[in-house]
């Protein structure tokens, strides 16, 4: 039989994301605390805790099992709520502990890249009406620069928000993140600031280190027409696909947010983004359902037959992954799959 050995290219990149408030343990000045400690809002009332106590130094057993296991990169995101604990105060011992961080990366032969927000926030930002509120854009950009400056030594590679769909669709349009809200125009004014807030902070970044690249993670999720053959599903497929996943990344490219009876120009997001971060999970099939107003009149199921995760919200489909990469590969930037 024949026998072959694979390599990845030079300059390749293979390993594994984590979320500063899944990692760090003890975060409790941010809206993710909070919303664990509201009854109902986490499967089997679980909460974060000591989550894997990397904040105590816990991080360094990871890393070397990390390293270990081949991997040359790390991708890790910075807890805004313990860098900026309270509006104009910044704790510079919260700063050192991720200087230590990302040096331990490089210490083991792997390359950081860094997530200026994945998810939280502190609670004095949500307190204020979190990304509703317009005045989040100064301060994101404050906290960008701050961190960045501080940090720069150690990594060129930013992304400035995860995943910006699925938190303006889960918190403010269907209630399952927090705030919790189930209203489209807040979630139209949350994806408004959020591409804001990105073209601010990547402005932000490129001025404290010209060399540096930057952009998004954006979760691509495959939705296909239920029946092919039926207009309404073709329809509403689309304007899935539109909305979720297309929406953001087409804002960073020609400066405008296009959504469903939506249309806001943003000129300054304009080219803001010099990769397509991408995270794949699954695909789906959708249907024109008419009485599923809150859910834009669109059903969504899986492939029958096809394996489930446990809660039965991802479908393990392989070939979608392909898909996705088709899909980043049209806006002719590099492609960095982030999850």
């Amino acid at each position: 039989m024949a026998q072959a050995t694979f390599n990845y290219p030079r300059g390749f990149l293979w390993g594994t994301a984590t979320a500063s408030h899944q990692v760090e343990g003890n975060n409790t000045n941010n809206n993710w605390w909070a919303w664990e400690q509201e009854p109902g809002r986490i499967l089997h009332g679980h909460k974060s805790g000591l989550a894997c106590d990397w904040w105590a130094g816990r991080w360094r057993e990871d890393f070397d099992r990390a390293a270990e296991a081949g991997q040359n990169a790390h991708r890790l995101s910075i807890e805004w709520s313990r860098v900026q604990p309270a509006p104009g105060r910044w704790d510079e011992d919260a700063l050192d502990r991720y200087r230590e961080m990302l040096q331990g990366l490089h210490e083991r032969g792997m390359t950081p890249l860094v997530t200026l927000h994945h998810f939280s926030e502190p609670l004095w930002i949500s307190e204020q009406g979190g990304w509703e509120n317009e005045a989040i854009v100064g301060y994101f950009d404050a906290y960008v620069r701050k961190t960045v400056d501080a940090l720069k030594e150690y990594t060129n590679l930013w992304f400035t928000i995860n995943e910006p769909n699925v938190l303006a669709v889960f918190g403010f349009l269907v209630g399952l993140f927090p705030p919790g809200k189930k209203e489209l125009g807040a979630t139209y004014r949350a994806m408004a600031n959020m591409v804001r807030a990105h073209a601010a902070a990547y402005r932000a970044i490129h001025h404290l280190q010209p060399a540096a690249r930057a952009g998004i993670a954006i979760h691509y999720r495959s939705s296909r027409p239920a029946k092919g053959w039926f207009p309404p599903d073709v329809l509403v497929s689309s304007v899935q696909n539109q909305f979720f996943n297309d929406s953001f990344v087409n804002a960073l490219s020609d400066g405008v947010l296009r959504l469903p009876l939506f249309r806001k120009r943003i000129p300054e997001a304009k080219g803001t983004q010099d990769f397509i971060g991408l995270n794949y999970y699954t695909r789906e099939f959708v249907a024109f359902h008419p009485l599923k107003i809150q859910d834009l009149l669109i059903h969504r199921s899986f492939r029958e037959g096809v394996e489930l995760s446990e809660t039965g919200f991802l479908a393990c489909e392989p070939e979608g992954m392909f898909e996705a990469l088709k899909w980043a590969n049209q806006f002719e930037l590099p492609i960095i799959v982030a999850e």
